[in-house]
């Protein structure tokens, strides 16, 4: 039973990673949302701006460091995996805006559900966009070296 587990984490540990880091960036996500809608009197697109910023960041930084193992190289390479991941995140930006307006503004439901709602599917695209395009050559090099 033990060796199946073990077998089953080496084979599914990238995602498990992700999963790990996705659940604490959206809880950064979420929480710096919350704190704002809660204490400021700030629209809910410039609470989620400020929210997206500061989680984007941490996912960047874990995202390199713990999930695709992705070493600096030089710092032109790093800046350029930086822009790739945040330009990723820019495209689900937008998609996140798009959930909120029409949750929020044409649908009139709980600011704090559709936020949870929206980073659901946010966290399941940006995965498919750091490993197939901004961390590609280390999930490669990582997968080939993984015991199965």
């Amino acid at each position: 039973m033990i060796e199946k587990l073990k077998s089953l984490y080496n084979q599914y540990q990238e995602v498990i990673a992700y999963l790990f880091w996705g659940v604490l960036t959206t809880a950064v996500n979420i929480l710096i949302f919350s704190g704002l809608h809660l204490f400021t009197g700030m629209n809910y697109m410039i609470n989620n701006f400020i929210a997206w910023v500061v989680s984007v960041l941490f996912a960047y930084l874990t995202n390199k460091a713990f999930v695709f193992h992705s070493p600096s190289k030089s710092l032109v390479s790093d800046l350029k995996e930086m822009t790739s991941f945040f330009g990723g995140r820019v495209a689900t930006l937008v998609i996140e805006w798009i959930l909120l307006w029409i949750g929020i503004s044409l649908m009139h439901q709980n600011q704090i559900l559709v936020k949870i709602f929206e980073n659901v599917v946010v966290i399941i695209l940006n995965y498919f966009w750091s490993k197939w395009a901004v961390f590609k050559n280390s999930t490669n090099k990582t997968t080939k070296n993984q015991p199965r």
